[in-house]
């Protein structure tokens, strides 16, 4: 297989400590990470620079090994090792590349591979083959093998130069005509059992043609109040053989997962986030990290575009598997175990984790807890322009990870421990107890793909365990045996533990004529008695009762509806929550009333749980209770405002607001006529609308270019003025759009941690020529339907019936558009964001604002505090 090669020649330090490439007889060169003096050259792309700028613990060191050329190579987001030590690597939207190490005076050499297949999210070499997960865009321009899938890439005549293609699973996008995007299928890894699992963001349909023996089975949104049944089960882990001839579903309901890592016990982990859309509201989950488990439900579910807290399942949900660790707010990429490192003991059992918003690498430290584990995290490395993609620890002990993304610049590092502390390799920890209690999870978890006549005896027990994973494990592997085997016994269970769990067994799997028997068994439960988790529990069970067994059907539970309205409002905000949604679901009307003096006494995020809750309810309102209601949400819209105007910072709260507005369309749309004109005067309140006064209209400055800037980049690092900065973010009103600081909309990117994955020059290209990369899931689209009529927006929503445009991007109003009405959807590549919106601007103006979006705002960052003289305008 021709190839093109690409050599780094790494000249030792001690002589000029440079580094050349050659291409095809151009020069491309840059300086060496560990010489502070050399001269700038042609190519480093500022990438030494930014190494200069990582920070790892004391004793460690971070090496650039190699700068990417982005107009050659693109921009890396995928790593994975050969049985030579090479390296393998993936432009995301371009080819694979195969990386020769160099170390000292040897030579690098990077090579094209000359295959048809590249855009991969995911790669795994391994069986002397090369796993490619295959994840094309909507805006891939050209066809990329046979489309998005898991590929295997082999080497058939042994030249050590991979000569064929084949496809194993094709994987399909929830919405085909849209593709993926970056929410489509990711990392693969290799278990300790010999099979290949895969990961899969929310934007993957589940692979068809799946082993009746998956672990992963009988899903459903299982919400109470869905204002859209959504897209099940949301984000995904599968497993496969080594031909990819079989495929099992392990586990559900994550969001957007990138990577898969096994630790060396053969526990799985996987790094997932939240929408961000959700950060500051009550239903948002932190960044976390997971524990993938056999038949694990994680309770993610797709966000619908109506802002409503029923979009995932709450953390203590007893049929959901909980969170190692919560992170914060971040965009998860690659991940390793730092198994095999050449570093102390504690980074050798450290899970390293990507956040590629932050610019960041976690290491986590696990501790068993039971048959799970509970966890700790460190900011292992962190830096400016550092947007971390994918990570790997090599077999000569030093850890590499790659920066890129969305076609920013990329290159690839080394982290080496140069320290005093002993790095022989680090024997397991010696915990006996949580050693005995995951041996018992994994025999339960034997019976998760089988029915087995030993299962439920042996599965029995344990739905009483104090141990939480225990008794998931348990729970899964009595709903795979027959129903007539147990279901006697569920219902004689006495202990209200074990009782508790067999209910919640019963309405998953139980069919509707079990209804009454599980509610009179749950109706036994004293359940005023009960602590808070375990009544938590107890509730999740009457959920599922109605949801999974034909809702509360009349006159069936309603002696169940009375002990649950006696238990509300108590003085616990999750047990609150959880008995407003049952109760609002059943419409017991004392709900309602209960409801508003709990608003009316919470804080913001209170207020908007009970809105959003109290929206879906049509029956049982008074008017006076109708009119609080609608009063206390102009009320919340108006606060909003007002917190804006009193900082001067119009827009920052625009995502809350948008939230609000939805809830009050869903509440109108629950009223009946004479409702609606009795309340029409309130419902039409427009004060939230109200503005700051308008600012001075700003002149004319100039067209300005990126280029105009290309000669005072270096700027931008010291001398700028933090209140020019904000001055010109507010007065261009990007927190219309963006979230910046926790504050702001949500139509673009969260731009808080900019600074820490892009340079100066990418923050001025995004700014003055916006459409020159656009994230894939802020791309709008021209909708033509067969009677000629053409919308534009973005799709907001598509189950394949329906499809819902939002036409304005500061409304979250909504055109819905019957898919089999549609003709053709075309992708627009030009960005929301206007071009020449910094045309008002002076050019110091301009530099300042890329210092306060590096900065994230920080004004003691030392770009507002070290001096320059600044020369005079262009």
């Amino acid at each position: 297989m021709p190839g093109v090669f690409l050599k780094v020649r790494l000249i030792g330090w001690r002589s000029c400590l440079a580094a050349i490439v050659i291409v095809s007889g151009f020069s491309f060169s840059c300086r060496s990470p560990l010489d502070p003096f050399g001269p700038k050259t042609t190519h480093d792309d500022g990438l030494l620079e930014v190494s200069r700028q990582l920070q790892v613990p004391e004793g460690f060191e971070v090496e650039l090994v190699y700068s990417v050329p982005l107009e050659e190579q693109g921009s890396w987001v995928a790593l994975t090792l050969d049985t030579a030590g090479r390296l393998i690597t993936a432009d995301q939207f371009g080819s694979l590349y195969r990386v020769t190490l160099g170390d000292g005076d040897s030579v690098t050499e990077v090579e094209k591979l000359d295959l048809p297949i590249g855009h991969a999210q995911g790669l795994l070499y391994a069986y002397d083959s090369l796993y490619v997960t295959v994840n094309l865009y909507r805006t891939s321009k050209e066809k990329v093998a046979q489309g998005s899938g898991f590929y295997r890439v082999l080497d058939t005549d042994g030249d050590d130069r991979f000569d064929q293609v084949k496809l194993l699973k094709r994987l399909e996008a929830v919405d085909n005509a849209n593709g993926h995007g970056e929410h489509g299928p990711h990392a693969a890894v290799l278990g300790p059992d010999g099979l290949i699992y895969l990961v899969a963001g929310n934007g993957t349909k589940v692979p068809e043609g799946l082993a009746p023996t998956s672990p992963f089975r009988n899903w459903a949104n299982d919400l109470l109040i869905p204002p859209e049944p959504g897209f099940v089960p949301a984000g995904w882990v599968a497993r496969t053989d080594e031909t990819g001839s079989v495929w099992e579903l392990v586990a559900g309901g994550f969001r957007n997962s990138y990577d898969l890592a096994f630790d060396p016990d053969g526990e799985l982990f996987v790094f997932d986030a939240d929408s961000e859309a959700g950060i500051g509201k009550p239903w948002y989950r932190p960044t976390r990290i997971n524990q993938v488990v056999s038949g694990g439900e994680y309770g993610w579910r797709y966000d619908t575009g109506r802002w409503t807290p029923y979009g995932k399942w709450p953390e203590h949900y007893p049929d959901s598997v909980g969170s190692v660790v919560d992170v914060g707010f971040g965009s998860p990429t690659g991940l390793v175990f730092g198994t095999g490192a050449r570093f102390p003991s504690r980074y050798q059992r450290a899970l390293f984790a990507c956040d590629w918003a932050s610019g960041t690498i976690y290491a986590v430290h696990l501790k068993p807890q039971g048959a799970g584990f509970a966890a700790t995290f460190e900011s292992f490395l962190t830096g400016s322009a550092a947007p971390v993609t994918d990570i790997v620890v090599n077999r000569d002990g030093d850890l590499y990870f790659t920066v890129g993304g969305r076609e920013a610049k990329s290159g690839l590092f080394r982290i080496r421990y140069r320290g005093g502390e002993v790095t022989d390799p680090a024997g397991p920890l010696d915990h006996p107890a949580a050693e005995r209690a995951r041996r018992i999870r994994k025999r339960l978890e034997q019976f998760h793909g089988r029915e087995d006549p030993r299962a439920v005896e042996e599965a029995w027990p344990h739905l009483a365990s104090a141990d939480r994973a225990l008794r998931y494990a348990a729970r899964v592997a009595i709903e795979r045996q027959d129903l007539a085997e147990w279901q006697g016994r569920a219902l004689r269970e006495n202990d209200p533990v074990a009782s508790i769990q067999a209910m919640l067994a019963l309405a998953r799997t139980g069919r509707g004529g079990l209804q009454e028997a599980v509610l009179e068994r749950l109706g036994r439960l004293p359940l005023e008695r009960l602590p808070e988790d375990r009544l938590l529990e107890a509730l999740r069970a009457y959920s599922l009762a109605f949801i999974r067994m034909g809702g509360p059907r009349q006159g069936l539970g309603q002696q169940a509806v009375k002990r649950l309205g006696r238990l509300y409002p108590s003085s616990s905000r999750k047990l609150n929550q959880e008995l407003c949604r049952l109760l609002v679901y059943v419409k017991d009307p004392g709900v309602i009333e209960k409801s508003l003096r709990l608003m009316d006494t919470g804080g913001r995020q209170d207020k908007l749980f009970y809105f959003a809750a109290l929206s879906h309810l049509g029956e049982g309102w008074s008017l006076p209770q109708r009119k609080i209601f609608f009063r206390a949400l102009n009320a919340s819209q108006r606060e909003y405002l007002r917190a804006e105007k009193a900082i001067g910072r119009k827009g920052l709260n625009r995502r809350f607001i948008y939230t609000i507005q939805s809830l009050r369309q869903s509440a109108v749309e629950t009223l009946g006529d004479e409702e609606h004109e009795a309340l029409e005067e309130i419902i039409e309140d427009r004060q939230f609308l109200a503005a700051a006064d308008e600012e001075p209209v700003r002149g004319f400055v100039r067209t300005w270019r990126v280029a105009d800037f290309l000669p005072r980049l270096e700027q931008v690092e010291n001398g700028r003025s933090y209140e020019n900065g904000r001055s010109v973010y507010e007065a261009a009103e990007c927190a219309r759009c963006h979230r910046f600081r926790d504050q702001g909309g949500t139509t673009g990117p969260d731009i808080t941690t900019v600074g820490n994955r892009f340079d100066a020059q990418y923050l001025l290209e995004s700014l003055l020529d916006p459409s020159k990369v656009v994230a894939d899931r802020f791309f709008n689209e021209s909708v033509r339907l067969g009677d000629g009529r053409i919308y534009v927006g973005r799709v907001v929503y598509n189950d394949g019936k329906l499809l819902r445009l939002r036409q304005d991007p500061f409304s979250q109003k909504v055109t819905e558009v019957a898919a089999d009405r549609v003709e053709t959807r075309t992708v627009s590549r030009i960005s929301e964001m206007p071009e020449g919106l910094l045309d008002v601007f002076t050019g110091e103006e301009i530099l300042d604002l890329v210092a306060y979006l590096k900065s994230g705002g920080n004004r003691a960052d030392p770009v507002f505090h070290t001096p320059h003289p600044k020369p005079e305008e262009p």
